[in-house]
């Protein structure tokens, strides 16, 4: 609620008349508001998702944000979506505020992997030249630096003192659906797409893995269980904040090296396909816990590097 509060302040505060900023807040306080009654008393899967599809319905019709063309996606020139606009927007904003939702299951990593993302989004603004978009994405961050601060453990603290719940990760989620939005179809489309997938590899790619494993074993994807990347991460003998900054520095170079194989002009497809193949490798890896549980491990064993010992001159 902290956060809801600081963030709908500050954007209505850069922008009060604005249709879009107002749409989102409306947006966000649905979410929030559903969120915590699900906290309080365990909502049916399908009342959230209903209430997710509202929120991304407020956001397209409420504010103009949709996801109208997905650039040269199949490297045969602009993809636009035409009629689809409104129900694929509507089935990314969902799917990225589960994804969000569903990896939020360790002290600090969705919180640790939002910020990184927000973090990346801002600097592509200021890239792209959206400089208002920017300053409102730096509140954010700092909004959630500031929730951070007691929900990661630390030395001194072997538990976090507050969460995010249903209503946190979900406001979460909305958030960087809605700034990817305006910043990928953006007139000039200085940002791709393609982008915003690598933005969130972890959520996504332990999302999709998660919804095709348990839908192919009879089980229902919203269903809680110890099958996600981090479960793994902690059996393999991870801690917590360990496994989250993991995560979190690997969602960060996946960000920037695609950020900037797209200033290199690498096609979209490739960048597409690894990303598929990611997802792909995920899959197999995990088709059996225990061989999971053991990369981890094994890279739990990487030393560190030792710092190169100083040498005086004679």
């Amino acid at each position: 609620m902290a956060i809801l509060a600081g963030c709908v302040a500050a954007f209505v505060m850069m922008q009060a008349n604005s249709s879009s900023m107002l749409a989102f807040c409306a947006a966000a306080v649905l979410l929030v508001v559903t969120g915590l009654y699900d906290d309080l008393r365990d909502m049916r899967w399908y009342w959230r998702i209903l209430a997710q599809g509202t929120a991304a319905l407020i956001i397209i019709y409420g504010g103009g944000v949709r996801v109208e063309q997905l650039g040269p996606v199949f490297g045969m020139g602009e993809m636009s979506l035409g009629w689809l606009s409104v129900p694929f927007t509507v089935f990314a904003t969902i799917g990225i505020i589960n994804a969000m939702n569903m990896i939020d299951g360790a002290d600090g990593l969705a919180g640790l992997l939002g910020l990184a993302a927000l973090a990346m989004l801002a600097a592509a603004s200021l890239y792209a030249g959206n400089v208002l978009l920017a300053e409102r994405l730096s509140v954010l961050c700092g909004a959630m630096a500031g929730f951070l601060a007691w929900n990661i453990r630390l030395p001194w603290r072997s538990h976090a003192k507050v969460f995010l719940g249903n209503a946190g990760s979900a406001l979460l989620g909305l958030v960087i659906a809605w700034a990817a939005f305006r910043l990928t179809q953006t007139p000039g489309h200085p940002v791709n797409p393609v982008l915003a997938l690598w933005l969130l590899p972890i959520p996504v790619m332990d999302c999709l893995v998660l919804i095709v494993r348990r839908l192919q074993e009879g089980r229902s994807p919203f269903a809680a269980g110890r099958d996600h990347i981090h479960h793994m991460m902690q059996d393999a003998g991870f801690g917590p904040t360990r496994a989250a900054l993991w995560l979190t520095l690997f969602s960060l170079f996946c960000g920037l090296a695609v950020g900037q194989a797209m200033r290199m002009d690498i096609p979209n497809p490739l960048l597409l396909t690894m990303f598929g193949l990611l997802c792909v490798g995920w899959y197999l890896l995990t088709r059996r816990r225990d061989r999971a549980v053991a990369f981890f491990q094994r890279l739990r064993r990487i030393p560190a590097p030792k710092p190169e010992p100083i040498r005086h001159p004679d």
